[in-house]
């Protein structure tokens, strides 16, 4: 039997729970954690029994022992910690968005090349609702794809009495984030209007900022294009009342022989109402992930390609760049 991979963790915030779970189900070993806030490293050190916790990242690699490493720290950490990686020849998984810009990923990829495989952590596509649409589509029940429709909505940026909006709370950078909606939230949903309809291009946007005193958008309506005068549209408000504070989805695609409606959990072939799954959302959370580090581990051991290859990911940042070039907002490079 194979050694199993030996893993390297850098970040320990909240979405490393979920790393840490699917990298346990994938079969890896975790060898070491990473944070600069020491505190959060031990913390997560105790609850999985992992021995080694770090504060710096190059000494961590310095010490070394893993052959990949996990990057779920905030954007500004991805590039550094994966040309380290890079230079020790370990393997990088890197949370989405891989850079804060095309051009530093583009500066990125070419730093690392082929020394190493990688991959982005863009585990949306592989929701449980989302991947109930892939496989509806795939056994060809509606046809060949001729329109989509993604709507995003949340009320998490709505005011509330006595206290700051839901995320802003939840995630206090945005106070100082000139973009977020495209770039936090719905890069996710033209990640998955790439991987169901193939390549996109952003032809026109708009963007809007209907909560008060955050400096980037919460509201976008975005028009994209593909082959042979294929047309999809995506749109999202996290100032929207009524909706849930997490925000949730709509997707409607289009084919030749049916169309699929998802709404939230619940998807359905319209028409067929009465033959809909719905999908326990917050219970299956974890599938996302668990499908994530799994590909990467079985990617690493057949050397079979990526999913979400830094290549293909690079693709998505592009577009979420262009809806900002669409919108005339510019992108400081």
């Amino acid at each position: 039997m194979a050694e199993p991979l030996r893993v390297a963790l850098v970040g320990c915030g909240l979405i490393s729970l979920y790393h840490l779970r699917a990298w346990k189900a994938a079969g890896a070993e975790i060898v070491a954690l990473c944070d600069t806030d020491i505190d959060k490293a031990k913390a997560r050190a105790d609850e999985f029994g992992i021995s080694r916790v770090h504060a710096d990242a190059g000494e961590m690699f310095a010490q070394g022992g893993f052959d990949a490493v996990d990057i779920a720290a905030s954007v500004g950490a991805h590039a550094p910690v994966a040309r380290i990686a890079a230079d020790h020849g370990v393997h990088i998984m890197c949370q989405k968005p891989l850079t804060e810009t095309v051009a530093e990923a583009e500066a990125l990829i070419d730093y690392v090349g082929d020394r190493v495989r990688f991959m982005v952590h863009e585990n949306y596509r592989f929701r449980p609702h989302y991947m109930t649409v892939r496989r509806w589509i795939e056994e060809g029940r509606i046809g060949e794809i001729r329109h989509a429709a993604i709507t995003c909505r949340g009320s998490g940026l709505c005011p509330r009495d006595g206290a700051p909006p839901f995320l802003i709370e939840r995630q206090p950078y945005l106070t100082g984030f000139r973009r977020n909606l495209v770039f936090e939230t719905m890069i996710h949903h033209l990640d998955v209007l790439r991987c169901l309809c193939g390549p996109l291009t952003v032809v026109a946007a708009r963007l809007n900022r209907l909560a008060e005193g955050l400096p980037g958008e919460d509201t976008a309506a975005i028009l994209l294009s593909g082959e042979d005068g294929f047309i999809a549209t995506a749109d999202g408000c996290l100032v929207a009342p009524g909706y849930p504070q997490l925000h949730g989805d709509r997707l409607e695609v289009i084919g030749t022989k049916g169309t699929i409606l998802m709404e939230l959990n619940r998807i359905h072939i319209v028409g067929a109402e009465g033959e809909a799954e719905e999908v326990d959302l917050l219970g299956r959370y974890q599938e996302c992930f668990d499908t994530v580090m799994a590909g990467f581990v079985q990617g690493l051991r057949d050397g079979t390609p990526f999913e979400t290859d830094r290549l293909d990911n690079l693709e998505t940042l592009r577009l979420m760049e262009s809806v900002y070039a669409a919108a005339g907002v510019e992108i400081e490079q």
